[in-house]
Formats: C-alpha cells, structure tokens, sequence
C-alpha cells in the first residue's frame, strides 16, 4: 500500500482542472464540497481516482479512504473560515498523507498558495499558483500579500 502515490483535493468551489474537466466556470460554489482522490503522476496528467480504483490498485484501503475523506473534510472546516476571516476565498487545495510504521494515516504536506487557490474576497483577484501557471504575473506580490494577511507584513530582507 503507498497513499504517498496519491493526493487528495479538496474543492470548495469549480476552478483549474475540475472547470475544464466538466466545462463549467470557475467560482461556482460547490455544494456539497468535493473530495477526489488522484494519482500522483506527471506523466499520466495526475488522473482522478474512484474509491473502488484506489483500493483496486492498492493505494489504500476501503478504512482509509473513509479517514482520508474526514481528514480533508476537517481540515477544509478549519481552513474555510480561517481564511475568510483574512478576506480570502479558500477555492481548493489539495493535501498529500503518507502511512508510519505502525500503519498510521498521517498528514505530510503544507498549506501555501502553492497547495491552495486563493481567492480575494472583495474583488476575486487570484493570489496563489495561479498567477504563475496563467502567466499572470505578480507572483511574489501575490504570496508576499497572503503573507501579509496570515501573519502580518513580511520583513524586509536587510
């Protein structure tokens, strides 16, 4: 069993691939939020994954998925208002777990605009790993801004 091989992401609303994938538009709320299961692979495009796919293929079992599942849920309860609290729109991010020695399920990833699409509140502006994949520019104001608004402005590097 390796749950290292697959990544789960939480989508509170349609962007990124989960837009294109259905053909619907980004921002639309979903209700209720999605959790999906993929195949961490560059080559294959990271494809989704079933619950019956995962456990076919070994990547976890049926007990697992079940505790990945409320995993994500929790945390996405937790970072939901966090980041309202701050003006931002938590869209998706998606979360990587492994298995210690004892076989227990463990969180092994952080959370940053790298992991997540951060949204603006008041005006939509995207500040996370959009603004590079899209050629948005503004890269490093847009993380420095989350920065600012998670932990206060960023120290000036002397």
């Amino acid at each position: 069993m390796s749950i290292s091989s697959d990544e789960v992401i939480v989508r509170n609303r349609s962007a990124g691939t989960f837009a294109r994938r259905y053909g619907v538009d980004e921002g639309i709320p979903l209700d209720p939020i999605v959790i999906e299961w993929c195949l961490k692979s560059d080559e294959l495009g990271d494809p989704p994954m079933n619950d019956a796919t995962a456990v076919a293929l070994g990547f976890a079992t049926e007990d697992q998925l079940e505790e990945l599942f409320e995993g994500a849920a929790a945390v996405n309860d937790a970072l939901v208002p966090f980041f309202a609290d701050r003006g931002l729109v938590l869209v998706d991010f998606k979360l990587e777990f492994g298995v210690d020695a004892e076989g227990r399920l463990l969180l092994a990833d952080e959370i940053s605009p790298d992991t997540c699409r951060l949204w603006d509140a008041a005006s939509g502006e995207r500040l996370d790993k959009d603004r590079f994949r899209r050629d948005l520019g503004g890269v490093e104001e847009a993380y420095l801004e989350v920065h600012r608004r998670l932990v206060g402005p960023a120290e000036e590097a002397s």
